[in-house]
């Protein structure tokens, strides 16, 4: 048993992937939140907004690494999501700093729908993710 780039690869995906989780997990209580009227939409789009930037820089720093080691089927299973998260950032409502919600349209019961099903579904996809990065690492420790 060898450790190599590719384990260490990994090993970041795995602590960044437990990152991506816990934002997704985050973006889904605070919608669940706005649709229960426990919170307001401008504190919960002042709590959100700053985490957007950050959850996609670390979605494409860990798909670099991939791409670094050749690890091809960890980046093609990553593909379209970035590619989500490009059109939907560049797609964002008009607003003054960075971030995608907007407080004004974010309670509309379309919005509200829209982002609690992209928050599940970022949430299945690292998860998925991060027991095929755990996979995967154990597979490049014991095949090297």
């Amino acid at each position: 048993m060898a450790f190599n780039f590719t384990a260490f690869t990994y090993i970041i995906a795995l602590i960044g992937d437990a990152f991506l989780i816990f934002f997704a997990i985050f973006h889904v209580i605070a919608f669940d939140e706005l649709k229960t009227d426990y919170k307001n939409p401008i504190d919960q789009c002042n709590s959100l907004n700053p985490l957007v930037l950050p959850e996609y820089i670390l979605h494409i720093f860990l798909n670099l690494l991939f791409l670094v080691c050749g690890e091809w089927f960890s980046l093609c299973i990553n593909i379209p999501l970035i590619a989500y998260h490009i059109w939907r950032y560049k797609n964002r409502p008009v607003m003054s700093g960075p971030g995608l919600y907007d407080p004004t349209t974010v309670l509309s019961s379309d919005n509200l729908t829209k982002n609690m099903r992209e928050g599940w579904i970022k949430l299945a996809i690292y998860l998925i993710s991060f027991f095929y990065y755990i996979y995967g690492m154990v597979y490049s420790l014991i095949s090297t």
